[in-house]
């Protein structure tokens, strides 16, 4: 059983700066691909960026370039640092864990709106 708490969101102004934490509790936290997706408000949910637990990252298109996802494995803790953020990316932002043979967990989300 994994529980994810997420944490940093808010409010922050189109080209500023944000970061993201998802602090996950259980054992065995490196063996986790950790994920964030976002949902806007009549869309569906939508991955954001994921790491694996070997390290390799991928990214929606959308925000190459932009947002980084990091790990660090001794505070069992997933981050989302969002740099240049635009209107477009203000959503609920989920973070999950998944691991092939054992499941899928989802944090409750942290709200981020980014307005001027």
């Amino acid at each position: 059983q994994v529980q994810l708490v997420e944490s940093g969101g808010g409010l922050v102004q189109p080209g500023g700066s944000l970061r993201l934490s998802c602090a996950a509790s259980g054992s065995n936290f490196g063996s986790y691909s950790m994920g964030w997706y976002r949902q806007a408000p009549g869309k569906q949910r939508e991955l954001v960026a994921r790491i694996t637990s070997g390290g390799s990252t991928n990214y929606a298109d959308s925000v190459k370039g932009r947002f980084t996802i990091s790990r660090d494995i001794a505070k069992n803790t997933v981050y989302l640092q969002m740099n240049s953020p635009k209107p477009e990316d203000t959503a609920v932002y989920y973070c999950r864990a998944d691991k092939i043979g054992i499941g899928v967990y989802w944090g409750q989300g942290t709200q981020v709106t980014v307005s001027s």
